[in-house]
């Protein structure tokens, strides 16, 4: 897959933060990417069912002068003719963005080949008395699924998963209740609410943890210590399964850092059979 005009073409775009259209546009060249080379700019517009214009404002925000100069430099990445067949893709466009995905997850694993940012992350979310845990829009379901596991072993934590005027209010009650750190999850697009909230927070006196898909990401400077898991855009809408399970791993290294973790694990699960919560 390596060789393939659509790898080609979903190199091109990664690093670039793309609106829902021009990630249409994207898509729909990724899924045709040995005939849009020769396509006119009408022609992909057409194709994609976007205007003419969006397709001129994508190659803007690829880097490229206009979508003339993103077509010389698609003819150069990709066949020098039209196949008259042979030689496809062996992914379709949903098996491209799994396999990206799988990538996104080498890159990963080899980050944490030094596991200390990850293990440093545990020690100051473990320590915070409560554990303020902010997510808004796209991030909301990360924050959600990491409050969730990790109050089985931790005493108090806060999801902060809606933004509004109440927001601020609800970190300072955090740090009148002895909150240390809250940690973050920020994935694009980027919430102006994040980055005050962010803000907000360390002038609070607040150690800021952050998961973001870029260690370049907006709220970068806003953070104490950031820990970076790419997300996936081959698809319409990022798929972020790095987020979720760097998520994981911060749980797994906070609850090593907090002494009582398996006994309140215990207890849990001593309580949901004595409830009948799960069904076996």
């Amino acid at each position: 897959m390596s060789d393939s005009p659509a790898a080609r073409l979903q190199k091109l775009f990664e690093g670039h933060r793309l609106t829902p259209t021009q990630r249409r546009i994207a898509h729909c060249m990724v899924r045709g990417a040995a005939e849009v080379p020769f396509l006119s700019s009408v022609e992909l517009a057409e194709l994609a069912g976007v205007s003419q214009p969006s397709v001129t404002r994508f190659a803007v925000a690829l880097g490229f002068d206009g979508y003339p100069a993103l077509r010389r430099h698609l003819r150069e990445v990709a066949p020098a003719e039209r196949p008259e067949g042979g030689g496809e893709d062996p992914y379709n466009e949903y098996q491209q963005a799994v396999q990206g995905e799988i990538e996104n997850l080498r890159r990963l694993s080899a980050m944490l080949a030094d596991p200390a940012p990850v293990q440093e992350a545990g020690r100051l979310l473990a320590g915070s008395r409560p554990l303020p845990v902010l997510g808004l829009r796209a991030a909301s379901s990360q924050a959600r699924g990491f409050a969730y596991f990790a109050a089985k072993v931790h005493p108090d934590v806060r999801l902060l998963d809606e933004g509004g005027s109440m927001l601020a209010d609800r970190i300072d009650a955090a740090v009148a209740a002895g909150a240390s750190a809250m940690l973050c999850f920020a994935l694009p697009r980027h919430p102006r609410e994040v980055v005050e909230a962010l803000d907000h927070g360390r002038a609070a006196g607040l150690t800021v943890v952050t998961v973001a898909d870029s260690a370049f990401a907006p709220v970068a400077r806003h953070s104490d210590l950031l820990i970076p898991a790419p997300v996936g855009t081959g698809l319409a809408f990022d798929t972020a399964c790095a987020p979720m399970l760097l998520g994981r791993v911060l749980l797994e290294a906070m609850a090593d850092a907090l002494p009582d973790a398996q006994s309140r694990l215990e207890a849990f699960d001593t309580r949901a059979a004595s409830r009948g919560l799960f069904v076996e």
